[in-house]
């Protein structure tokens, strides 16, 4: 008989209750979703589910994590992973949540933001079980009869429901008619991969949810995929989401240990619990216990976080990288000294130097702009000195040593010979 018809085992609700946590399955929430785990158990058929990640900047950030750890879950249960990395979808990038048409990217620049996205989704999922695919691979051979069917599946009146678009049209901003085609190609996918389930951000509630009803009206499945979507963290700065189009909240998978510490000890109070439930595997119950002491006063909020800053990092590196990271913070900011292990450039001796442009050619900055702005906020030290001229020139004595600080986590030791 089918599922629909019969009782759902109570092991297929547990499993379901557990991968909808914090989340929102759609359509039928988690009754719909243990339906789904118990017909791939009696069928003996994994769900196909399908994560898709744009490689429109080189670097997964914890963000990128909970969705990730919700696809490592079904994979842990048995289920066949898909991981898109969307190639094709990138050079456009995903208009959701965005005010204004995003740049599009070169090709070359795609590839080579992709080449290390593997490595750094491993950290989360088991990359060599679970199946990659990209999406140029189908959407690149399209031609014009390919491209002009698929448009005639979607009107722009439906397009314009969108919240983003539907924002940007009333405030006369413009919307680029390639914009449109994202959803689309996205929803492609899921034609392609066969997907029985889509997992995303909330922001991807339209593209996802679009999916089904291309699969629909290409005749794919009989049963289009259903969307799991997880809340999105807000960055550092506890003010805009997480995302690669503003790397200075991020917090990357390529972040050292020490500065992955440090960013997590400077989230507002208010993002601790909603860090610990998305990105650490606490239970619900450790976590309501703490949500507890804090709002009671029992623990300090910075303990707190220096806790959770040693859980993920200990999930990303190791437990002793955490142990070395909290010790290093607790050395620089606590006791205010500088670290030992600081990098050093060695300098010629009484040449003039522009503070901006050298902080730009040794990473300190990712551009003379970043560097003045960082002048301006009060944050660059020199000799423990805060600079204030946006153009500060300086220059050294043979044998002398300078410390340069920039922000509150990079030291550069510069050297004159």
């Amino acid at each position: 008989m089918s599922t629909s018809t019969t009782s759902i085992d109570q092991v297929f609700i547990q499993q379901a209750e557990f991968l909808c946590r914090y989340g929102e399955f759609l359509p039928g929430g988690v009754e719909a979703l243990a339906r789904k785990l118990q017909k791939a158990t009696e069928t003996q058929v994994p769900l196909k589910v399908k994560l898709g990640l744009d490689p429109t900047r080189p670097d997964l950030h914890l963000g990128h994590t909970v969705v990730l750890r919700k696809l490592k879950a079904f994979q842990e249960m048995g289920h066949e992973v898909i991981l898109l990395i969307g190639d094709a979808t990138a050079m456009i990038g995903d208009p959701s949540g965005r005010s204004e048409t995003r740049p599009p990217l070169t090709n070359e620049e795609v590839v080579k933001n992709a080449e290390t996205y593997l490595a750094q989704a491993g950290k989360v999922i088991n990359v060599s079980k679970a199946r990659i695919v990209r999406n140029n691979d189908w959407l690149g051979k399209m031609n014009l009869e390919d491209i002009l069917r698929l448009t005639s599946k979607m009107t722009v009146a439906q397009m314009l429901v969108r919240e983003d678009f539907a924002n940007r049209y009333q405030n006369n901003q413009p919307i680029s008619l390639h914009e449109f085609l994202y959803p689309l190609m996205q929803a492609y996918d899921s034609v392609e991969i066969e997907a029985d389930i889509e997992l995303g951000g909330s922001d991807q509630r339209f593209n996802t949810l679009l999916g089904r009803d291309i699969q629909t009206a290409y005749g794919a499945k009989d049963d289009p995929q259903s969307v799991l979507l997880m809340p999105l963290i807000e960055g550092t700065d506890g003010k805009i989401k997480m995302s690669k189009s503003y790397p200075d909240h991020c917090i990357n998978l390529t972040d050292t240990p020490h500065d992955m510490f440090g960013k997590l000890m400077s989230i507002p109070d208010r993002l601790i619990l909603p860090y610990m439930e998305l990105l650490t595997s606490c239970s619900v119950d450790v976590i309501k216990n703490l949500k507890i002491q804090l709002e009671s006063g029992a623990v300090n909020p910075r303990d707190v976080k220096a806790e959770l800053a040693k859980w993920i990092i200990t999930e990303y590196y190791s437990r002793d990288d955490a142990l070395a990271a909290e010790e290093a913070f607790v050395k620089q900011f606590r006791q205010h000294e500088i670290p030992d292990d600081i990098p050093e450039q060695a300098l010629p001796a009484e040449t003039h130097f522009h503070l901006p442009t050298l902080m730009t050619e040794h990473a300190m900055t990712t551009s003379k702009g970043e560097a003045r702005r960082l002048i301006q906020g009060g944050g660059v030290k020199l000799n423990g000195q805060k600079i204030t001229d946006q153009d500060h020139e300086f220059s050294g004595k043979n044998g002398q040593e300078m410390i340069l600080q920039v922000g509150r986590r990079k030291f550069l030791k510069l050297i004159f010979e």
